[in-house]
């Protein structure tokens, strides 16, 4: 609930600034650079908004409330009276919609597990070994260096170091649950095809606007070095120790 109420506080705030008339939105015309300034902001916040499977007539009502506001205009309903249903009504709408992702990211893994042969876990994540690696397996507190490619389970891609064409590293237990668990199943040199449970990824928060809540993730993941806890810290060490004399 905590969620949902800030992610709405910042929503609605920031969609009060966008300058809005009572024009059919499709119909507006982007002439200028703020015209399109606008647009993007407004893009960008709708994002969120996604959550909500809004209707038509829906959004056409949202948009009414935001014009009037803006122009200081009466409000045609009682305020007090749906404050709290707006609360309500934004974390119903959410559940909903997580729910439903969450029930085609179940079919999906069990349809994964079945065509691909992958294993499936405890926790419920999935996985196909691609490519099998010979070098160290990571623990949970050690540095990986990888390179990987993310997708929702309709392949639309919402991250990608091989699509930037650099590879990241970073310490295994500051990510999603999946990978934690899921990279260790790895030894460097692999490569492996991760399909990722809600519950195990960003919940049914999720992570708007590329990712919904309730989503189901897939990763194809290639291990590339391990760099071992106390390692790592040693390293940063150094590297701080070098950069405090260099001033």
């Amino acid at each position: 609930m905590k969620k949902a109420s800030l992610l709405f506080s910042l929503v609605l705030s920031a969609m009060f600034l966008v300058s809005c008339n009572s024009n059919d939105p499709k119909k507006v015309s982007l002439d200028s650079d703020d015209d399109k300034t606008f647009y993007a902001m407004g893009y960008m916040l709708g994002g969120n908004l996604q959550r909500l499977s809004l209707s038509d007539k829906e959004l056409a009502a949202l948009y009414k409330g935001i014009a009037a506001a803006s122009k200081n205009e009466k409000s045609e309903v009682e305020m007090a009276k749906f404050q709290n249903r707006i609360q309500e009504v934004f974390k119903a709408r959410m559940d909903k919609v997580a729910s439903k992702e969450k029930d085609a990211g179940k079919a999906f893994i069990e349809k994964f597990v079945k065509d691909e042969s992958a294993t499936k876990t405890a926790s419920g994540l999935a996985y196909k070994v691609m490519k099998e690696g010979t070098g160290a397996t990571p623990g949970a507190e050690d540095v990986v260096e990888v390179h990987y490619h993310g997708t929702l389970t309709d392949g639309t891609v919402f991250d990608s170091s091989v699509e930037r064409g650099k590879t990241i590293s970073f310490p295994l237990n500051r990510v999603i649950k999946g990978w934690t668990e899921g990279l260790q199943t790895m030894k460097e040199g692999g490569k492996t095809k991760f399909v990722i449970p809600a519950d195990l990824a960003y919940g049914e928060a999720g992570a708007p606007p590329k990712i919904p809540g309730g989503a189901t993730l897939v990763f194809e993941v290639e291990l590339f070095k391990v760099t071992k806890a106390a390692d790592a810290a040693k390293a940063e060490a150094a590297a701080a120790k070098s950069a405090s004399k260099k001033k």
